[in-house]
């Protein structure tokens, strides 16, 4: 059995969609950094490209060894919905924005990606990983994960949350493709 010890990046503050839109994540919460170092075990951390990943995987590194960055471990891509509100998406694209966060599938945002296409590109990153690992993303990254494990609709998946800085674990039987795939722990924040 191997795990996948999944974090979510420190948080950013923004109050709008940010997918591929590379902000910084605030670290300045030292101590919530080191508890959750300390509920991780010693096991390579690989992370996504972007800098919120990229610099909690550094905050979070200590000892352990560190993999080369993964583009395929990038949050959904929300395409021309990036940098807007919520109320701002619905006033430009009412219908398509009930469509594709009410039945998460093959529909995307414009110039997006949908949510199968998004969690395609996730399983390939994560099916190339043998043994335990850390994993640094995002909450839409770690939902799908989530979804897989739990066998549930991507609906029902998008309705948990992942806070900054939280960890959700994930164990397998055997390759991620033949499944084998357990929730062991969703949104742990360390105390």
């Amino acid at each position: 059995m191997s795990r996948l010890f999944l974090v979510r990046h420190g948080p950013t503050h923004a109050k709008n969609f940010v997918g591929w839109t590379d902000l910084p994540a605030d670290l300045s919460d030292r101590a919530a950094i080191a508890r959750l170092g300390d509920a991780l075990p010693h096991a390579p951390v690989v992370s996504s490209d972007l800098i919120r990943a990229v610099d909690t995987a550094t905050a979070l590194q200590g000892e352990r060894p560190r993999l080369p960055h993964d583009a395929r471990l990038r949050e959904t891509h929300f395409g021309a919905w990036e940098g807007l509100t919520w109320a701002q998406i619905e006033a430009r694209d009412a219908a398509l924005a009930r469509e594709v966060f009410e039945r998460p599938g093959d529909v995307s945002p414009p110039d997006g990606e949908s949510w199968n296409t998004f969690s395609a590109r996730v399983e390939a990153a994560v099916e190339t990983l043998e043994g335990d690992h850390i994993v640094v993303a995002h909450m839409g990254v770690i939902l799908s994960l989530v979804q897989k494990a739990m066998r549930c609709s991507a609906y029902d998946a998008l309705g948990h949350e992942i806070a900054p800085l939280s960890l959700t674990v994930i164990s397998r039987q055997g390759d991620w493709k033949t499944g084998g795939w357990a929730l062991e722990r969703i949104n742990h924040v360390p105390q």
